[in-house]
């Protein structure tokens, strides 16, 4: 209740500020640098480390986790600088959901500041695509949005319409993990062959990496020498 309250707040502040005027998103200050001030970007939730270079789950101790020694995901490694909570989280919701195109630089500065450079290790960068139905639904792909303002420095290697959703599936929020196996399974399409490439995938939220190990698994078909995925969030669950 109280995370939902502090949510409509902070996108009660968004909605009244803009990012021209270097005021801070999330307590007002007019010390701010893209968006934040220092402080509020100190007390953002970064991911605890030691974590898992594989799927990025915080770990007692350096090394892989257990379900990646036994499962490994399609993915060969995941960036991830946050862990999904407040206020990044409503931060992302007032950008997926709110429709607000304007956080995009913010966040993506974010998900940039917090992770390995683009640099000549990737041969391609895209972002996890969107279905036709939710594209029109929700007017942009947040992931697409990201990976905009993460390309700059090689502009000629973002492929924006390298892959594709060949159907709508059912959102992931609620779904069990085997539920979510499933509803991404055969979900995206590549035609381009990518024999021995590297390739950087950009997504928003990383839950159980279901989306990003269906995705993966298409491009590496298609001969990608290694898939490493770039993301904003890690949703991490909380035991009580």
């Amino acid at each position: 209740m109280w995370r939902t309250a502090l949510s409509n707040i902070l996108t009660t502040l968004i909605d009244s500020r803009s990012i021209f005027n270097q005021s801070c998103l999330l307590c007002g200050s007019a010390d701010a640098n893209q968006g934040l001030c220092l402080p509020c970007r100190q007390d953002l939730p970064v991911l605890p480390r030691p974590f898992c270079p594989r799927c990025a789950l915080p770990l007692p101790e350096n090394g892989l986790c257990g379900r990646c020694l036994r499962h490994p995901p399609v993915f060969d490694a995941l960036h991830v600088p946050y862990v999904f909570r407040y206020p990044i989280s409503a931060l992302i919701h007032a950008f997926k959901y709110g429709r607000r195109l304007e956080l995009a630089g913010i966040l993506g500065n974010l998900l940039a500041a917090g992770t390995p450079p683009v640099d000549k290790k990737y041969d391609l960068v895209m972002a996890v695509p969107l279905s036709k139905e939710r594209l029109a639904e929700r007017g942009f792909n947040q992931s697409l949005e990201l990976a905009r303002s993460l390309v700059g420095i090689i502009p000629d290697r973002f492929l924006p319409g390298l892959c594709w959703r060949k159907c709508n599936t059912l959102p992931q929020t609620g779904l069990r993990h085997r539920q979510r196996r499933r509803n991404v399974r055969h979900a995206f399409c590549v035609e381009t062959r990518l024999d021995g490439l590297s390739v950087a995938v950009v997504d928003d939220v990383v839950t159980t990496g279901s989306t990003l190990d269906s995705l993966s698994s298409e491009l590496k078909k298609m001969g990608a020498k290694r898939v490493e995925v770039w993301a904003l969030c890690r949703a991490i669950r909380v035991k009580t």
